[in-house]
């Protein structure tokens, strides 16, 4: 029975994201909520509508609300007060993202609703409990402490998914792994029909309905709002899942150590940390020469490996495959630097 429920979760999720869409696009262009290709890092050649992250939300919205009237989404490890601060806090991601699509805010404006979005996940009881220790016993945390961690790591997933949103298909696509991969674990950690499995699935559904119309060419993007919230679902659910910090760290490790890469370089270099730019590793795929398909393929790749290999890995194990991603990372950086100043020299 949970198989069947966790595929019409699924399902409806995708069918109700596919046909909100277009009509999201429609709102959009007649709003005039458009992404001009005006400066230098923008690859697209031509005006694409945003807004597409309103209907991930709209229906993960919809299918989570229906699942808990039916009572799927209530156990004593999750409370519905907190799924309801989940939804709350979405809506807000969501509205100012609308708000920085529409009028272009500042970055200290863009700061202000995810904050507190995700200080209402903390006010909530969403904490970092444990984690587990590979050279000894559990770590446990105390409230204050493991609230701050959730804080952190929420806000740092967040700014993660905003920063890798340049190529279309990226974000979305890492989000469907990455959430297809927390619900695996939470089968495995959590009792049949929990909570955290159905919000990852359905976050899965919800975001691969809108994948079709992101792929390159892309009819539509995430928007702020939508980027955002992708990151910022996944963060929760790593905690929701029992704390798979480890997991989701080799799923999402690429892109954070691009955004860590990117942020110090530009802090180095007496830049603002969110100043836009073409530093970033999807954008030196396409240096290269790769495709914007190809360059796209491979970071889903990449991510799709080191999160599956993840399944079968202990925490040692994990600790080692964390390594070897960061090992990867390093060699990819240099090689596509050098390839890129040797093509600069020809």
């Amino acid at each position: 029975m949970p198989l069947s429920l966790y595929l019409i979760a699924f399902i409806s999720a995708a069918i109700l994201t596919a046909g909100l869409t277009p009509l999201i696009k429609k709102i959009a262009i007649k709003y005039n909520i458009i992404d001009r290709p005006t400066a230098p890092r923008k690859i697209h050649s031509r005006p694409i509508p945003l807004l597409g992250g309103s209907a991930i939300f709209l229906s993960f919205l919809i299918v989570v609300l229906i699942f808990l009237y039916f009572g799927m989404l209530s156990d004593n490890k999750i409370s519905s007060n907190q799924i309801a601060t989940i939804i709350l806090a979405g809506l807000l991601l969501i509205f100012g993202g609308f708000l920085d699509d529409k009028y272009n805010l500042k970055p200290i404006q863009q700061l202000i609703l995810p904050l507190m979005a995700v200080l209402l996940i903390v006010a909530s009881g969403i904490k970092i409990q444990y984690v587990t220790n590979p050279f000894g016993p559990v770590l446990q945390f105390p409230l204050i402490t493991g609230s701050i961690l959730a804080f952190l790591w929420i806000l740092g997933m967040v700014y993660t998914t905003k920063f890798l949103d340049g190529l279309d298909g990226l974000v979305a696509g890492t989000t469907v792994i990455g959430s297809i991969i927390i619900f695996i674990v939470s089968l495995y950690w959590d009792n049949p029909s929990s909570p955290t499995s159905f919000l990852a699935i359905i976050l899965a559904g919800a975001v691969l309905g809108f994948l079709p119309f992101n792929w390159q060419p892309a009819k539509i993007f995430l928007g702020e709002g939508g980027s955002v919230f992708c990151g910022f679902m996944l963060g929760v659910l790593a905690i929701l899942s029992g704390s798979k910090i480890a997991t989701t760290l080799l799923i999402m490790g690429i892109p954070i150590l691009d955004v860590i890469w990117v942020i110090t370089r530009r802090i180095w270099q007496g830049k603002s940390p969110v100043s836009g730019d073409r530093k970033h590793l999807h954008f030196r795929l396409l240096d290269i020469g790769l495709s914007h398909r190809q360059s796209v393929t491979l970071l889903l790749f990449l991510s799709a490996s080191f999160g599956t290999t993840s399944l079968f890995l202990h925490t040692r194990g994990k600790m080692v495959a964390l390594i070897i991603l960061s090992l990867v990372m390093i060699i990819l950086a240099i090689s596509l630097i050098s390839i890129y100043k040797l093509k600069q020299q020809k």
